[in-house]
Parts: structure tokens; C-alpha cells; sequence
């Protein structure tokens, strides 16, 4: 069986089942701090296994993309993945361990025809019931084998979750592949077994600290690897000679002239590279980005092996982005999202082979010559401060220079390495953090159970309704009085509650004996609306009919931004391309933020362009109309999703104009036509991390109030330049112009007054040890610029020696470190010595031994930094 029909088989038989087919989530987990990347399939459903949310059946099953950072390093070998496909079935508190086994005996010895005799299967220690069932089914006593904790319990995904036992289900290669060993069995390393699916019963939520508790109702969270059981169906003992990886190994071959499975390093490398560019190819097309943190540093270190490990096959030039294409070729029918974002993954790639191919080679000819030292030989390792000046000078990966260590027997001071790099990690390691409002904490644990709060504000901004709940200081009480704050629920609202980036609703709640002035509205799981304010007069009670008014301008100042953000993203993807992908963004009355996936800043003929598109439609007056479709139907229709957002089975589109212009999942509050939004300006455009940029504008009143208080402001400046506003960009070029000249002259005058003091402050040099040393603080406030240049004059008048100046220049302390040729030989560096001065006052700085600058924070230490040079030297 190929693997698509594997992938399919499994489907299909579960769907009949009664399970429901789930399509494979995002490789970034939505909404889950405890994990950095998805590494199971159980990671979307972890809500439902914890009760926090309603599964759309009890019964599911999906085809989970999925990456583990844990085997990064063992890629290469014949089985370890970073990235691989996880069949699985789930339930939700409906069938458990009888079934569970039933139907994995039945899928590999029916549907699979694996035959019965090849299996194996273990149990945890003291799982007698799952031991009964497997009896049940005929399978030997002496071929189902018994694990502790270490192999037959499974842990949560993260440092907290849902775990339990597990039962794995081993398939028999043969004596021919063992180890012949007596003890040789599942578990043994050896080769002869592989663990095809992995059956989890689901019965704990284990916390933080290791502590256990059962779950509401026991689940299951079964596993079986699709790469492992193309191997078994394909007959092969390696993954890397199935289907899923020969077409890759065969692109690579044609791209190195390397032929796989005749030298062993040869298949080594090209296991590597065939690897990284299935992961490389998933990461980048959902939304990870090279970076030195968190997930981006994950996609950067496979970037840069697959680079190092191409060049071992032998050429120099960047194949990767050749193997993105096949990898997307390949699974594009599967994953519909590798081919949407063909065009960004491979830029990309290409911009980050470029770049590391720039430093690649400097790095490998300086761990050479770090490996032949004196040093490393004689410790048998590579000092911590050699690794650190590789990584830290030449972007060279600790990984990469541990593992080439490694093949020759050399160990990494890792301990020296972590003390130099001691300031760096002062930035957290990881790239995001995922915060939920203590407030929104503490409400949804006194709401469990409750239902979910109809909305119904998209028809209008009043409604007559009931409070079912009131809470203060998240206790919930039956009556609240004037001046008490307090959270509020309604039987239905028309309140919009904080949600995918629009901010809450504010108003009044009218009772029949009281009014509560609405702050803010929340939404707490599962989908329970939570009015926040306080009580202005009188008293409300649970029960009170009560009318509920949405404060209108400032909804209608949102529903326009909120609009404005779809044509926005409509714009962008016109102007800039398909690969646009929102990754963030904020609605508020007064502004919108939208974050996207975009390699470079946008130029400014690019942001005008995007800004006359959103115009041009918000002057054609397009319709705005929303319909509720089932998500595939509306994902088929090409309409924009959040990729890492979790949908129901049925999703609210909502579309601008006929035929549309702008179409994506949303269930935000927007104006009923475009001509409401009265006008879009962007405010700015900047970087808000690697590949990820930032437009931030403004709409409708506010837009008028940005454009009003600026053409004010060009009045102001054209009355002081006695010109009329359209001459005002002249003048102030002509100002400017003149200014420059100015300084110049100025800058002039300085240098003639250095080469003319020269002399005197050469007279003042001091021998240390034998070295001409010169230190002088320059009375007049020079730039950086002349401060060298005065530094070029000295260095050039005294031959050999060190040279430190400084000045105090726009009120700040600014140092300048020159060391000769001679002295640099000899160890002295002109980096280090800056950096030290620098530091006493309060600043930074150095680099290269023969010249080095700094600048500083406190200019009255000055003195006190120049006074450690002669100590240092």
C-alpha cells in the first residue's frame, strides 16, 4: 500500500466508526503555552479531553501534521523524523480501552492484512484489563509483554495535560534483522521491531508539578506514525525507503550526482537533507520563521544543517529550496496550505541559504583552525569562548560545531560556551507567550457548565433580555447595589465579548430598579459572554428582565476598523502577493493593527498603492454580507482562515461586494457597507520581528481628526516659512541643505583645530611596559566621525602603541580604541579595552582588536573610564 492509501484506509475505517474525520491543525499550537510545537495529534483536542470546550463528535480521527524537536540531532539515521503524519482515533468520553484495542486489532490484521503472527504487543505494569482484551482477541500470552512507567506510560504534550497508560501494538521484522540476543524483543534497539501504534488510555490531567487527577471521563489518544507503517506496508525496515522519502532521495541524487546506498556517510547526509526539507517546507508554510528564539530557532537550526550537510555531498551551491519544491509537489494534495504559500516558503528559504551561505564557509575554516590548535588538542576539546565567538561573530550553530566536533573525537566546552552567553539570555528563550487575562482565569472556572451566551448584536445594539448570573470578585451573588462593580451575564446579548482581535463592547444595562454601566465585555470558555462595570444606580438581581444597549458610536467606530482590516488584507495580498497571511491583529474604536507574514519593509510606493486599493473601495460602497456555510465547503470556496484557529463544523463568511473582494471566517461586528468606513490611512508600516511586519491606520472619525491635525500642523510650518503649503517641502530642503553645509564647515573647523593640537596631546603619551600608550579626553564635543579621524592622525604621528579618546558629545560620552599592528600581534585589543572603559560609564560597545568605539550614558565618569586604561594595559 502506498502511504496515501494507508492515510486513507485509516480515515475511512474510523469514519466508519462513527468517528469524525478532523482535518490536521497548525504545526504552532493554538493557544497552548506548555508547547512550542505540535507533537501529537492528541495537541487540538487537549480542550475537549480537559472539558474546556465541546467536541463537535464524541468520536474522532484525523491525520495530525506533526514536529518533535527531541530528534533533530538523530536525524539521518534510518528512522528518527522531526516532522512526521500522525493517524489517530479519539474519544471524547464515549468508548474506552474495549474498543480501542478491538478496532486497532481489526484495522492491522483485516484492513491491513498484517499478519497476526508478525505482531506484538506490550501493556503497562499493571494493566490488567487492557492485557484481558488483547487475550480476547487471540493474541498469545508470551507476545504481550508488560512496561513500566518509562515505555507503556504516556505523559502529557507539554509540562501539564491530559496522560495515562498505553499499549503499543510492535510489528516483527524477523530473526533476520535482531540481534539474536535472548532478551531481544519490543523495545530492543536492534531494528527488529518497530512500534507502529500507540494506544493511550487517557484517564489523568496531570498538573505542573506531576500530580494526577481523573479525568471527568476517561478518553483515548491512540498514535500510529504513517511513516513507520509505510514502511512496514512497503516491506522495508527504514522510512527512508518508502514512498514518502525515495522521490526526495532521487531529487537529491540528481542535484549532487550522489548516488544513495552506496557509502554510508554519503546516505547519512542525504537522510539529513531529504528530512529538513519536509520539516522546513510544514514549519515555514505555518507561519514559523527563521529567528534565534523559540520556534523561529528551530526552523533556523534545520535551515542551516540541511546547508552544512549538502556541502558534505558535495556541492556548494543551496539545494534546499530544490527540495521545497518537490516536497510540496508531493504533498500538496494532502495539504492544500504547502501549495497556497509555495511562492513565501520559498523565499524564505532562499534568504536564509543566502545568508547563512555567507557565513558558512568562514565558520567551518575557522572550527578547522579551532580544531588544530595547540589547545584543543591537548584538552581534547573545543574551549566554551571558541564556541561562543563562532556563534555569537559568524552565526556558526553550537549544534553544528558540537556535531563536527563529534566526528573528530573532540568534546564542546558547553559549560564556557553558557557562561559567555549569560548577557544574550537575558531575552526568554521562547518566542511567545501565551497570556490569558487573570480575570478571564477566575471567571471561567466560576462559569463551568454554564451555557454558551447567544449573540445576537449583528442584528442591532438593543435588546430585552434577563440576567442569569451575577458575579463580584468572581463569587457569584444574587444582587448587586450602587457603587458595587461587578460581572454580569445574560440570557442572550448583544454585546460583542473580546474575540480574534476586536475588543469588547461598552453600554448600559437597564433593569426595572437600577442601571449598570458596561467597561468591558469578556468571553470565557466556552463561548460565555461576561459584561464587566458597575452598578450607577439603584440595585440589579438574577432574574430581572433588563434592556441591554450597546453604546452605538463606538461600535459603529469598530465595526469600521474591523472592515477596514478585510480590505486591508484583500490590499496587501494584491499588492505584495498571495503569500500574505495575517498573524495577528487588534480592532479598537480608534485604531487597527494588523500583523502579516512579509519578508521586507514595505516601501512607500507599496503603502500607497495598498491605501488607494482600500479607498477605492470604500468609495464604491461595497456590500457587506455575511453567510453561514459548513468550513469545508467555505475552506474549498478559497476563503481566508486563520490557520492556527480552531473552526466549528459551520463558520460565518463574511464576504465585501458582489462578486467579493475580500471573503474570510469571521465572526466580528462590521459596517452593512463599505462607504460607512469614510476613509482608511495608514499611520505606519514597521518590523515586528523576522518576517513579520506591521500596518497600523486609522478610519471614519479618527481618520479626520489624524488628517485635520496634520494638514494644521503643515499650515503652522508653512506661515513659518513664509511659503505657501505646496512650497513647504522646497523650503525645508533648501533649510536642510544649507544646514548640512553648515556642519560641514564646522566639521572642517574641528579637524584643522585636531591636527593642530596634535603635537601638544602627543607629548602627553605615557610608556607602560614598554608600550606608548596615549589616553585624552578631547575638550571640544566632537563626533564620532572626527573622533576617529583625530584617532587615524595620532596612531599615523606615534608609530607603534594604544590610543584611547573620548569626548562628551550631545551631552553623551562617546570612546574611540585604536592598537597597532604590532601590539595586536601580541594579544592587545583595542575591543576589549573600549568595551571595559565603556562600561564604567554606563555604555557598550567594541569589536574588532585593531579599532574599536563606544558610547555611554553617564558623561561625569569619563575621567574615572579613561583612568582604567593604564590599569588594563
Amino acid at each position: 500500500m502506498t502511504s496515501d492509501e494507508i492515510r486513507s484506509a485509516y480515515l475511512s475505517f474510523f469514519e466508519s466508526k462513527d468517528h469524525k474525520i478532523i482535518p490536521s491543525s497548525s504545526l504552532i499550537p493554538q493557544g497552548d503555552p506548555t508547547l512550542l510545537l505540535t507533537s501529537a495529534g492528541m495537541v487540538q483536542f487537549k480542550p475537549y479531553f480537559l472539558g474546556e470546550a465541546v467536541p463537535p463528535n464524541p468520536r474522532l480521527t484525523s491525520c495530525q501534521k506533526c514536529f518533535r524537536t527531541t530528534d533533530i540531532e538523530s536525524v539521518g539515521d534510518s528512522r528518527h523524523l522531526t516532522f512526521f503524519e500522525m493517524l489517530g482515533n479519539f474519544s471524547i468520553g464515549d468508548y474506552f480501552k474495549p474498543e480501542a484495542i478491538s478496532w486497532a486489532w481489526e484495522f492491522v490484521t483485516q484492513r491491513l492484512q498484517l499478519p497476526p503472527e508478525r505482531l506484538w504487543v506490550t501493556v503497562y505494569l499493571d494493566d490488567d484489563d487492557a492485557f484481558h482484551y488483547w487475550r480476547q482477541l487471540n493474541v498469545p500470552e508470551d507476545r504481550i509483554l508488560r512496561f513500566g512507567e518509562k515505555d507503556n506510560f504516556w505523559g502529557p504534550a507539554g509540562d501539564s495535560g491530559p496522560c495515562g497508560p498505553c499499549s503499543e501494538i510492535h510489528y516483527d521484522f524477523g530473526e533476520a534483522y535482531g540481534c539474536h540476543r535472548p532478551t531481544c524483543g519490543p523495545g530492543c534497539d536492534c531494528g527488529r521491531f518497530s512500534e507502529v501504534w500507540n494506544l493511550v488510555f487517557t484517564q489523568y490531567d496531570q498538573d505542573k508539578t506531576g500530580r494526577r487527577t481523573p479525568l471527568p471521563k476517561p478518553n483515548i489518544d491512540t498514535g500510529m506514525g504513517l511513516e513507520r507503517m509505510a514502511a512496514v506496508m512497503q516491506g522495508k525496515t527504514s522510512v527512508y525507503e518508502t514512498d514518502l522519502f525515495t522521490p526526495l532521495l532521487e531529487r537529491i541524487s540528481g542535484l549532487t550526482s550522489k548516488r544513495y546506498g552506496i557509502d554510508r556517510d554519503v546516505d547519512h547526509a542525504m537522510r539529513v537533507v531529504a528530512e529538513h526539507s519536509r520539516g522546513v517546507t510544514f514549519l515555514i508554510a505555518d507561519g514559523v520563521m527563521p529567528d534565534n528564539e523559540g520556534r523561529g530557532y528551530v526552523l533556523r537550526r534545520l535551515l542551516r544543517r540541511t546547508a552544512l550537510f549538502s556541502r558534505r555531498l558535495g556541492t556548494d551551491k543551496p539545494i534546499l529550496a530544490e527540495m521545497a519544491r518537490d516536497v510540496i509537489s508531493q504533498m500538496r494534495h494532502v495539504y492544500p496550505e504547502v501549495e497556497q504559500r509555495r511562492d513565501f516558503i520559498l523565499q524564505v528559504i532562499e534568504m536564509e541559504e543566502a545568508r547563512f551561505g555567507e557565513t558558512l564557509n568562514t565558520g567551518l575554516e575557522l572550527l578547522d583552525g579551532i580544531m588544530e590548535t595547540e589547545a584543543t588538542q591537548v584538552r581534547n576539546k573545543i574551549a566554551g569562548e571558541d564556541v561562543f565567538r563562532l556563534y555569537d561573530t559568524y552565526g556558526f550553530p553550537v549544534e553544528l560545531t558540537r556535531e563536527i566536533a563529534a566526528g573528530h573525537s573532540l568534546a564542546v566546552d558547553l559549560e564556557g560556551f553558557e557562561k559567555a552567553m549569560e548577557q544574550q539570555r537575558q531575552k526568554a528563550r521562547a518566542t511567545h507567550k501565551f497570556v490569558t487575562a487573570g480575570d478571564t482565569m477566575a471567571l471561567a472556572d466560576k462559569v463551568a457548565g454554564q451555557k454558551e451566551t447567544p449573540f445576537v448584536g449583528y442584528a442591532g445594539l438593543s435588546h430585552r433580555t434577563s440576567i442569569i448570573n451575577l458575579l463580584v470578585d468572581s463569587q457569584s451573588v444574587d444582587v448587586v447595589r450602587q457603587g458595587q462593580k461587578a460581572s454580569l451575564i445574560l440570557a442572550e446579548t448583544p454585546f460583542y465579548g473580546e474575540m480574534g482581535g476586536q475588543v469588547g463592547d461598552t453600554g448600559e444595562i437597564l433593569g426595572p430598579g437600577g442601571r449598570f454601566t458596561v467597561t468591558n465585555t469578556l468571553r470565557v470558555p466556552p463561548d460565555i459572554v461576561v459584561h464587566q462595570g458597575k452598578v450607577v444606580e439603584g440595585r440589579l438581581a438574577v432574574g430581572n428582565v433588563v434592556e441591554a444597549e450597546v453604546d452605538r458610536e463606538r461600535r459603529l467606530d469598530i465595526a469600521r476598523n474591523h472592515t477596514a482590516t478585510h480590505l486591508l488584507q484583500a490590499a496587501l495580498r494584491q499588492v505584495l502577493g498571495k503569500h500574505i497571511q495575517q498573524r495577528g491583529s487588534l480592532v479598537t474604536p480608534d485604531r487597527l493593527r494588523f500583523d502579516f507574514s512579509h519578508l521586507a519593509a514595505m516601501g512607500k510606493e507599496e503603502i500607497n498603492e495598498v491605501q488607494r486599493l482600500v479607498n477605492e473601495r470604500v468609495r464604491q460602497d461595497l456590500p457587506v454580507y455575511d453567510e453561514v456555510v459548513p468550513y469545508k465547503k467555505a475552506i474549498e470556496e478559497g476563503v481566508i482562515a486563520l490557520f492556527e484557529e480552531k473552526y466549528g463544523d459551520v463558520v460565518r463568511v463574511l464576504r465585501v461586494g458582489r462578486p467579493p473582494v475580500s471573503a474570510e471566517l469571521c465572526g466580528g461586528t462590521h459596517v452593512m457597507a463599505t462607504g460607512e468606513i469614510g476613509f482608511f490611512y495608514v499611520v505606519g508600516e514597521t518590523s515586528v520581528g523576522a518576517g513579520l511586519r506591521r500596518i497600523e491606520a486609522v478610519t471614519g472619525r479618527e481618520a479626520e481628526t489624524l488628517l485635520s491635525h496634520r494638514l494644521a500642523t503643515l499650515d503652522n510650518i508653512a506661515q513659518l516659512l513664509s511659503a505657501l503649503p505646496d512650497e513647504v517641502g522646497a523650503k525645508v530642503s533648501g533649510a536642510l541643505e544649507a544646514l548640512e553645509a553648515e556642519r560641514r564647515r564646522v566639521q572642517d573647523l574641528r579637524m584643522q583645530l585636531v591636527e593642530k593640537s596634535a603635537d601638544s596631546i602627543l607629548a602627553r603619551a605615557e610608556v607602560i611596559n614598554g608600550i606608548k600608550v596615549l589616553v585624552e579626553k578631547v575638550a571640544e564635543p566632537v563626533p564620532m566621525p572626527v573622533l576617529r579621524s583625530m584617532g587615524d592622525k595620532l596612531r599615523d604621528k606615534l608609530g607603534s602603541g594604544i590610543i584611547v579618546l573620548a569626548t562628551v558629545y550631545e551631552d553623551k560620552p562617546a570612546f574611540v580604541a585604536m592598537v597597532t599592528p604590532d601590539l595586536v600581534a601580541k594579544g592587545y585589543n583595542a575591543g576589549e579595552i573600549v568595551k571595559q572603559v565603556a562600561r564604567v560609564a554606563g555604555g557598550s560597545g567594541g569589536v574588532k582588536a585593531h579599532l574599536a568605539q563606544a558610547g555611554g550614558k553617564d558623561k561625569d565618569r569619563v575621567d574615572e573610564a579613561l583612568c582604567l586604561v593604564k590599569k588594563l594595559i
